[in-house]
């Protein structure tokens, strides 16, 4: 039962790390939950302090995703306004079904955002470029610190593959 419970978890930190490019998937959370998973076999001993740091960092992680193209905008001189904008437009780009819309709707909602508040079009352009920026950024932090989960499970995996892999 344990080798289907790794090849599940397993499973899950591979999904997590496409994930950190498919804004469908949750990557983060995905490959929080492999290491749960790994740690409810009966080889690996649970170890809370392990699992508690790792779902604090997949707290943090999570919610920075949504708030770096907004912090992007600003950084680059936008508006309340345009960080709202950002902020939607990175929600509505999950829901549209076009290709590359999780890039181009933080953008576009930065642009409207600008506008609305009266923005001229360099102005409102540099802030959607923050917003770009930004979710280039976030998506490349989720990428590391699933990498580095994986890491730790293929690390865990290997250090109690006597127990796990025991005939």
């Amino acid at each position: 039962m344990d080798i289907v419970i790794i090849v599940l978890a397993g499973i899950l930190m591979l999904v997590g790390i496409l994930g950190s490019f498919l804004p469908m998937l949750p990557g983060i959370p995905i490959s929080w939950a492999g290491l749960l998973l790994l740690h409810l076999t009966a080889a690996v001993p649970m170890n809370y302090t392990y699992l508690g740091v790792t779902l604090l960092i997949t707290i943090i992680i999570f919610a920075l995703q949504y708030a770096i193209p907004a912090l992007g905008t600003k950084y680059l001189g936008g508006s309340k306004l345009g960080m709202f904008g950002a902020t939607i437009g990175l929600f509505a780009g999950i829901f549209i079904p076009i290709p590359f819309a999780i890039l181009i709707a933080p953008f576009v909602g930065a642009c409207i955002g600008e506008v609305i508040n009266k923005a001229d079009s360099r102005t409102a352009i540099r802030a959607a470029s923050g917003s770009f920026i930004g979710l280039l950024a976030s998506t490349f932090m989720e990428f590391v610190v699933t990498a580095i989960f994986f890491f730790l499970f293929l690390y865990k995996v290997w250090q109690y593959k006597a127990a796990l892999f025991a005939l």
